[in-house]
């Protein structure tokens, strides 16, 4: 993560506070969606650091219908935010609204909140209109005191916006999870590395790498981490490396036969 301006942190401990205050009143006061919006729009000012006239749009049309706030900047828009009143649980058909939305207009990436909870989704747009979770936090709950939390809020901020941030996030929680590190887990330099450190672990111990790798997919790893698509593109990784791997062994010991059949007694 990239470090944050102290500016910005200054402004996260001063207006988080505020807002946790703002928003558990409103949730009291079980506040309409148009009251919620406009205490949204606040928060995107105040704690995210855009400015209310000129990068917060309100009922953003789109192709005949309205999202609720558009993030935009020069270059277009940065993210969606679609609101429900601080009293409605969100729920799946409040996402595929948004989504539809993000859909139209090209726009990769979703918040859906009703002030209390914030959910950021990303859009995919390629062969069918998908989304999912990157994260989530209470921003009523949330301890902005700690780093993990200002880090977390500032993929949100104008500044880590304009640093494309949440997209460097996005990438690395697509490499850096259970179904990559479960799938990396099955691979056989790994699955070779376990059995050596078995055999050192318990003196006499014999496994071969397909007894092992059974017992890692059955007793270690969860079916849906063996069963995905991550798991069957790195094995398809996999045996193009050891393919790589072959082909260049073979031309090594190529290169070490050459100098020597040229140095062989020619025949007539």
């Amino acid at each position: 993560m990239a470090n944050i301006p102290p500016t910005v942190v200054k402004r996260l401990s001063s207006s988080v506070p505020k807002f946790q205050k703002v928003l558990k009143r409103a949730k009291e006061n079980d506040i309409n969606e148009a009251d919620t919006v406009t205490i949204i729009t606040d928060i995107l000012e105040q704690v995210f650091g855009f400015d209310k006239y000129s990068e917060i749009t309100r009922e953003y049309a789109i192709k005949n219908t309205y999202c609720d706030l558009a993030i935009k900047n020069d270059s277009g828009i940065e993210y969606l935010v679609e609101v429900k009143a601080i009293g409605l649980d969100l729920k799946d058909n409040h996402l595929n609204q948004a989504v539809g939305y993000a859909s139209k207009e090209g726009v990769r990436w979703v918040v859906l909140t009703n002030g209390v909870d914030w959910q950021i989704h990303r859009v995919t747009l390629d062969k069918k209109v998908s989304s999912e979770k990157l994260f989530e936090f209470d921003l009523t709950s949330i301890n902005i005191r700690k780093k993990e939390s200002q880090d977390l809020l500032f993929l949100l901020c104008k500044r880590g916006v304009e640093k494309d941030l949440i997209d460097s996030y996005y990438e690395h929680r697509k490499s850096v999870n259970g179904y990559t590190l479960g799938a990396l887990l099955l691979t056989e330099p790994v699955l070779n590395v376990l059995r050596r450190e078995l055999k050192r672990f318990k003196k006499g111990v014999k496994v071969d790498i397909d007894e092992l790798k059974i017992i890692v997919e059955r007793d270690v790893i969860r079916r849906a981490v063996v069963e995905s698509e991550v798991n069957k593109q790195i094995m398809r990784w996999t045996k193009r490396r050891q393919k790589d791997a072959k082909i260049a062994r073979q031309a090594d010991a190529d290169a070490k036969l050459s100098p020597l059949h040229d140095n062989l007694p020619k025949t007539d």
